[in-house]
């Protein structure tokens, strides 16, 4: 599944326990008639995904749903869902560098051309 908008909120990567487990959230503003704020998390090495991108910027996030069942000490069953976040790409096309000029041939006639040679066309 996919996710896709415009960077609303980059959260800090959070760290938790003894064990290291990191989280990273992202809020995207999904563009349609009724816009959406979507809370995706990233986990673990994922979390390094989002230094790249910044507010502002449209995304698509490939996302999985998770749900879990919780048990609270009362014993009353409570389910969670969350979507978490394993690939996210920019959707903004990739400017070409302005004062990269074009190869110097890209204009340029075929300078071993003969006359006698536009003849050779099977039609």
């Amino acid at each position: 599944m996919e996710v896709q908008g415009k960077v609303k909120m980059i959260g800090d990567t959070q760290t938790f326990g003894n064990n290291g487990f990191r989280k990273r959230e992202v809020v995207v503003t999904t563009e349609e008639q009724y816009p959406q704020h979507i809370m995706v998390e990233f986990v673990q090495d994922k979390c390094d995904l989002l230094n790249s991108f910044h507010v502002g910027n449209d995304v698509k996030i490939s996302i999985n749903l998770r749900g879990r069942e919780w048990v609270n000490p009362q014993g009353e069953t409570k389910y969670f869902n969350s979507i978490q976040g394993w690939r996210i790409e920019s959707l903004q096309p990739v400017a070409q560098n302005a004062s990269t000029p074009p190869p110097a041939d890209a204009f340029e006639p075929a300078k071993d051309f003969t006359e006698e040679e536009h003849d050779d066309l099977p039609f």
